[in-house]
């Protein structure tokens, strides 16, 4: 510890909402919706309607959320052409393309790992019940 530092100590700017930068960013691209998002957007645009019916137990409402966020945070671009009824495109920005690996790699594990990560849920709930009858007796 000669440099002062703790060992298994995240940085302090970790610990402050405000200037972390895995927070500030991932709070954005996190969730379950702006993930499924981008996993359609990568291989194109697409129409609000073609987002919608690609991701059918989403709400219109919560999908035009999702989009406006993305869009805000750099990762989205929406382009409006002018017809009747005008049509709108969403495609990812250079930056949005930039976080496509990551979260394939990412999708990949969850495919990998969907089957270990639901045998320890079930696990954990049995030792959840077990333990939940012994204090009931």
């Amino acid at each position: 510890m000669a440099d002062g530092k703790c060992p298994g100590i995240a940085p302090p700017e970790f610990y402050d909402a405000d200037l972390c930068p895995v927070r500030s960013v991932l709070a954005q691209v996190g969730d379950k919706w702006s993930l499924l998002v981008f996993i359609h957007l990568r291989f194109g645009s697409h129409r609000f309607s073609e987002l919608l019916g690609a991701l059918p137990d989403i709400s219109q409402r919560m999908l035009t959320k999702t989009l406006r966020k993305l869009e805000r945070e750099g990762f989205v671009d929406r382009t409006v052409t002018p017809t009747i009824p005008p049509r709108v495109d969403y495609a990812l920005t250079d930056l949005g393309h930039s976080l496509t690996a990551p979260l394939t790699q990412l999708s990949n594990w969850a495919s990998e790992h969907r089957e270990d990560v639901e045998a320890a849920r079930k696990r954990f709930d049995r030792r959840t019940q077990r333990r939940a009858a012994k204090r009931s007796k």
